[in-house]
């Protein structure tokens, strides 16, 4: 991650200091960055509570009544616990105006199963209904059932059988040639429940099989967000970080920033991987994700994205 806990850490002081940034004539944005992303989590969640001891109010409330745009989102997102993050990320996405599938895909297909369900718990407890349910009343068709399947978290842990990996993946390759209905339930069952060593075989198994990587395969054979979930799983499986430095690339460039998306992957890896996302992304896209933000991105938003994002371009 490129957050981490701040030595000497003082909750009261820094609840002192947010108090005089927020109350004060004009708000002191820098002092909110400049406290917020250098502290990890567990210590922003100690700020909360001394701010809520000393001034009687909640600092989420605070941040959103005197701060506004992206720069808002930033700041009172840094606020949540992971779950609680992840639960108010997935609960937007599925109620807002339109349906956010690619926000329902970034988070399904990447956490653990421990992660899925804190999420539900979190979910659960902030909206008072049940994830499943919400997911299987906004989506529809494979799409539906791949989702309301990761959202079980029971994908198998550690455990691996060379005997299986090459009759999963003959499955694989023939659900990619047949299409059926049934053919895309065996390819979602064994792509969300068999554990990540065993699909690491089953995937280069595939390739001797049908001579074709995976993901070439799922992107020839199907479409829509199906296909964009399956192939999802694959590369979180593969490689996390990669699969962030992509999607961030996609949101910075293909969308003409992609706010949300941005803020969501800096925000929800800070303590996790972000530093090796940074990482994949200069080593596939030449440009660092430093110098992107920079170019995009201005103001208060643009200080509070690359202080998440952490170090300089002359670092990678």
């Amino acid at each position: 991650g490129t957050i981490l806990p701040a030595p000497n850490f003082n909750p009261i002081m820094d609840a002192q200091l947010l108090g005089g940034a927020l109350q004060g004539i004009s708000c002191e944005k820098d002092v909110l960055i400049e406290i917020l992303t250098q502290r990890c989590n567990s210590q922003r969640l100690m700020i909360a509570e001394a701010y809520r001891d000393m001034y009687g109010r909640d600092l989420i409330t605070d941040l959103k009544e005197n701060l506004s745009h992206h720069f808002k989102e930033v700041m009172v997102g840094l606020m949540y616990p992971p779950a609680s993050y992840d639960a108010h990320e997935l609960w937007h996405a599925l109620k807002g105006a339109d349906t956010e599938e690619k926000c329902l895909i970034d988070i399904l297909a990447s956490r653990s199963n421990m992660e899925i369900f804190q999420i539900k718990e979190a979910y659960l407890m902030q909206y008072n209904t049940d994830l499943q349910q919400d997911i299987d009343s906004e989506t529809s068709g494979h799409f539906r059932d791949t989702l309301m399947n990761l959202a079980q978290g029971t994908r198998m842990e550690g455990y691996a059988d060379p005997s299986t990996a090459a009759q999963d993946a003959m499955i694989l390759w023939e659900a990619c040639q047949q299409k059926t209905g049934e053919h895309k339930n065996m390819l979602q069952m064994i792509l969300c429940n068999r554990s990540h060593q065993q699909l690491w075989m089953v995937f280069q198994e595939f390739q001797n099989i049908s001579g074709q990587d995976i993901v070439d395969a799922i992107n020839e054979c199907y479409d829509g967000y199906f296909q964009e979930l399956l192939v999802a799983i694959v590369l979180c499986i593969r490689d996390k970080p990669s699969y962030f430095a992509y999607r961030l690339y996609n949101a910075i460039h293909d969308f003409g920033f992609h706010n949300k998306t941005v803020i969501r992957i800096l925000i929800a890896r800070s303590e996790i991987d972000l530093m090796n996302i940074r990482q994949r992304y200069k080593e596939r896209y030449g440009k660092s994700l430093f110098h992107d933000i920079k170019h995009f991105a201005s103001g208060h938003y643009e200080s509070a994205l690359l202080a998440i994002c952490a170090g300089d371009t002359e670092d990678y």
